[in-house]
């Protein structure tokens, strides 16, 4: 990562801008579990390699990995390059999964309308996707579909909106209007094993 400086030395208005080895603006700012950008210097999280082509299941073992550790904005990323990588015609369903991602980053900012507005924009989406040639690749696309509807009425606190009723986090706490815990509130993407 290379950056470029203005008179702030790289750091605002001076014009300064990081960009990567191919000359394209990217933030070289550490970026926090849920991805917000912290100070230069401090302390992140290791970001996700952008462009990483991935078979589905690879993609989908990171995945839930990254959602179990609390960190669904680096799922997303994970999501974002299976859509870049794979058939068009599994475009809806990575996009679908990328958008439940980062509709829990922004419920887990606080962002409540803006998450709750994503979590729904995604289960639209997996809705109507096609699945992959050996299926949706043992997705639970109706149980995600479910927990995206169910969680976005939850933050919004609109009792009794889509399936909102009497739902609980995982700690048994009412999630209504207010921010979550991602990785209590992590999808599973595929059901476990028997």
């Amino acid at each position: 990562m290379n950056r470029t400086t203005g008179d702030d030395g790289g750091h605002g208005e001076g014009g300064g801008r990081d960009r990567d080895e191919a000359g394209r603006a990217r933030s070289a700012r550490p970026r926090d579990g849920l991805g917000r950008p912290l100070p230069y210097g401090a302390e992140g999280v290791p970001r996700q390699p952008e462009g990483v082509v991935r078979g589905p299941d690879e993609t989908l073992r990171e995945a839930q990995r990254l959602l179990d550790a609390g960190m669904p904005f680096h799922a997303h990323e994970v999501f974002e390059d299976a859509w870049k990588s794979g058939p068009e015609a599994e475009r809806d369903l990575w996009q679908g999964l990328a958008q439940l991602a980062v509709g829990l980053t922004h419920a887990a900012r606080g962002n409540t309308a803006g998450g709750a507005r994503l979590l729904r924009r995604g289960a639209d989406r997996l809705e109507g996707a096609t699945p992959g040639p050996d299926g949706a690749y043992g997705i639970d696309v109706g149980g995600l579909v479910a927990w995206a509807r169910k969680l976005a009425g939850r933050i919004e606190g609109t009792e009794g909106a889509e399936g909102a009723e009497g739902a609980e986090g995982a700690d048994g706490a009412d999630a209504g209007g207010r921010v979550v815990d991602a990785a209590a509130e992590a999808p599973r993407l595929c059901p476990r094993p028997a």
